[in-house]
């Protein structure tokens, strides 16, 4: 056979390319050689099957063919989004004319219209533009339309009498749209008018999609977010359930684009959806047994509104009851199916999916030490920060006892749970003698080690064999939810014998543990992180002893049980083989924190020690309404710690002015004072000089003043200067004679 001449590249253009299905499309098309699906059916079968597993590989995220592929391009719907992966280029268009320029270089345009009505209308006037400039084309140009089947919804039944025959693209002439959806009718209807008119070189198609999930989920991510989370105890299924949504994978529905964009078929309307015929019931009761709870709840329809999480698009659509089938794609497409049965029969398959596209893995945690150190404290700390199921035996063990009790309980007790629905419900009411024993067992064991004074058990619970508290504990992890997001095992188990137990698988080799070889763990419940907390018993005494009375209560921090059951984690922590020794030999090796070292009562440094250590969350991030309320927070805290830094502020100030203002009465107080002594010191030292002139000098003056009134000469100045000197010499005279 020739070799074949390598296929040209071929440019796609698709709308939304960071959308759910934008996203499936796109990735899938960027993978594909141009013309792959004209192969026969027959050849693919006779093909070497590691040629389609190598494909498949292909597909699921290996290497790209670099030659003849799709080359996608296209537009976002948020402008702040990241460029594809998969995408050539990506358009931020600010007019029609530069949209319309990047269409006329694609030889395939996909407009996808089943996420956003709000492209309905772009996708008309990119159809109605290019049907204008087809006169200029130089090659076929196919435009096709991602339409829904929601423009089937109010369509008559084929038969009336048998409402179980399902449409198939025959009848798309009869279909009749939802009320809420005849903009997406019109727009069938107009894009299949403008492929009528010159083939060759514009043709058309309608690709009428079932509702469309995998890689992320789509419209079902609302369930399998509410499963994964187990926030619930059920999921809701909206009425009664029995309503028939046709369904498609959203790469099986890139793989019917694919075959449009090589075939060029004949039909240009066409039905894609697989071959399940599933009800709303049975899809949520399938997420819910595999990925959540197990059980579901009927609802109301309207309640379904209460959601914000749910448009009313995609009310509608969970709502549709429609029987369909796609007789087109089995008779004329070479499509290798991802779930041609559907999405109960490939759920598996289909988690995987969504574990791998949303970024969800399980994260587990044991927690190691003695009584009192802070396990359960941290425990806590930890699920809420990384959403995860905190797990002390005690619980465990209560709730095992409940339900036991609650399957061997009358039916008429059993009324309660009107509108839930299970598939644990069955096999219970099959398996009411084996619980019967099972508790009894449980009796038994209670009773018999009840007796034993110097048992000790910290959960407390009448001394239970440890056969049935590690038989609870290991169903407790291999439950959906631990499984799903994790869990932090809180304190057990405790010893060597209790660890292998727990963990190791139960089919292996008794022989081969006695040769030495470490036997395998159970990876599905095995920690990954081990934390061992230390502390001196002197230190954990004194930390029990200054816990308040209301917490102490009841537990067994009491004084006595306390020191019974530290001297017993000793004893248990002293031999060779403990349990940290069998995680060591797992490979597991123990991240050791001393708490006595952290002056952290409330244990926030050790907690931030050990996120560290872990690493990021595996589990969802915060909504957009918990963002805003963490930031509301935050902003709220800022607000008040500035205010508290404005008042502080001035508080020193004022304080300031007040010293400033003290120390300055102060001074000018003091200078008063010095003022005043001065003048009294001028004061008594003048009181003698004054006496004097008083007595010595005042007469002389006043009498020399008289003499020159009555004289009246011509200089009184001179005249008193020397009476003055004649007074002075008098004065002498008279001090000499009074001298001696």
């Amino acid at each position: 056979m020739a070799a074949a001449t390598p296929a040209r590249s071929q440019r796609v253009f698709l709308n939304h390319l960071d959308s759910h299905c934008g996203r499936g499309v796109g990735e899938y098309l960027s993978k594909c050689v141009v013309g792959a699906s004209l192969e026969d059916l027959e050849e693919d079968e006779g093909e070497d099957e590691n040629t389609s597993d190598a494909e498949v590989s292909n597909l699921k995220g290996g290497q790209r063919p670099k030659e003849g592929v799709y080359q996608v391009v296209g537009t976002l719907s948020k402008v702040e989004s990241n460029k594809p992966s998969f995408a050539v280029e990506t358009y931020a268009v600010s007019s029609r004319d530069e949209l319309l320029s990047h269409l006329l270089e694609c030889e395939i345009i996909l407009y996808n219209i089943t996420e956003d009505a709000n492209q309905i209308e772009e996708a008309t006037w990119a159809a109605s533009a290019l049907h204008t400039e087809m006169q200029r084309f130089e090659t076929l140009k196919i435009f096709i339309l991602i339409s829904t089947i929601m423009s089937w919804a109010k369509s008559k039944p084929l038969d009336p009498e048998d409402s179980e025959i399902a449409f198939t693209d025959e009848d798309y002439r009869r279909r009749k749209s939802h009320p809420n959806f005849i903009d997406h009718i019109n727009a069938e209807k107009l894009v299949l008018k403008l492929g009528k008119t010159n083939k060759r070189k514009f043709s058309t198609y309608v690709v009428a999609s079932g509702l469309q999930y995998g890689a992320g989920e789509g419209i079902l991510h609302y369930f399998f977010k509410m499963a994964w989370l187990s926030e619930t105890p059920s999921i809701p299924v909206f009425g009664d359930g029995n309503n028939f949504i046709p369904t498609i994978h959203v790469l099986d529905l890139a793989a019917v684009l694919q075959n449009i964009a090589d075939h060029r078929p004949k039909t240009h309307y066409i039905v894609a959806v697989d071959e399940s015929m599933h009800t709303l019931k049975e899809l949520i009761k399938c997420i819910s047994k595999n990925v959540g709870p197990g059980k579901i709840k009927m609802i109301p329809r309207e309640n379904a509104f209460l959601s914000k999480e749910l448009t009313q698009s995609h009310l509608d659509m969970l709502l549709v009851n429609l029987r369909m089938e796609a007789m087109f794609l089995k008779d004329n497409f070479s499509i290798k199916w991802v779930a041609q049965t559907g999405l109960v029969e490939n759920i598996e398959e289909i988690l995987k999916e969504y574990k791998e596209s949303r970024g969800l893995l399980p994260l587990k945690i044991y927690i190691h030490g003695p009584p009192g150190v802070g396990k359960s404290t941290i425990a806590e700390n930890l699920c809420k920060h990384y959403k995860l199921h905190h797990i002390k035996i005690k619980d465990v063990v209560s709730e095992t006892i409940a339900n036991l009790e609650k399957i061997v309980a009358p039916k008429e007790v059993e009324a309660d749970d009107m509108g839930e629905e299970g598939e644990d419900d069955e096999e219970e009411s099959e398996n009411i003698e084996e619980a019967q024993e099972l508790l009894d067992g449980i009796k038994q064991s209670m009773e018999q080690n009840g007796s034993r004074k110097h048992q000790v058990l910290k959960w407390d619970l009448g001394h239970l064999d440890d056969q049935y508290v590690i038989k609870f504990t290991k169903d407790k992890l291999k439950t959906m939810p631990c499984r799903n997001q994790g869990y932090v095992l809180d304190g057990f188990p405790e010893t060597y014998d209790q660890a292998k137990e727990l963990f190791n698988l139960e089919d292996e080799d008794e022989e081969e543990e006695i040769k030495g070889r470490i036997p395998k763990c159970d990876k599905l419940i095995t920690p990954e992180f081990v934390i061992s907390l230390t502390a001196p018993d002197e230190f954990l005494k004194n930390r029990i002893i200054n816990l308040p009375e209301s917490v102490v209560a009841g537990t067994h921090y009491t004084q006595d049980r306390f020191l019974i059951s530290l001297n017993l984690f000793r004893e248990l922590n002293t031999e060779d083989e403990t349990v940290l020794n069998y995680f060591d030999e797992l490979e597991i090796h123990p991240q050791i924190i001393d708490v006595a070292k952290f002056e952290d009562p409330e244990n926030r440094i050790i907690v931030k020690e050990i996120i560290k250590e872990i690493g990021e969350p595996r589990n969802y991030g915060l909504t957009d309404e918990e963002k805003e309320k963490l930031e509301r927070k935050a902003a709220e805290k800022h607000l008040v710690k500035e205010a508290e830094e404005v008042a502080e502020q001035e508080r020193k100030e004022a304080a300031e002015r007040a010293e400033r203002k003290e120390k300055w009465e102060e001074w000018n107080k003091r200078l008063a004072e010095v003022k005043r002594q001065e003048e009294e010191l001028l004061e008594a030292q003048s009181i003698p000089l004054r006496n004097y002139l008083m007595k010595h000098v005042m007469p002389t003056l006043t009498q020399g003043l008289n003499e020159c009134c009555k004289i009246r000469p011509d200089d009184p100045v001179d005249f008193l200067v020397r009476q003055n000197i004649s007074s002075r010499t008098i004065l002498k005279s008279n001090q000499i004679n009074i001298k001696f």
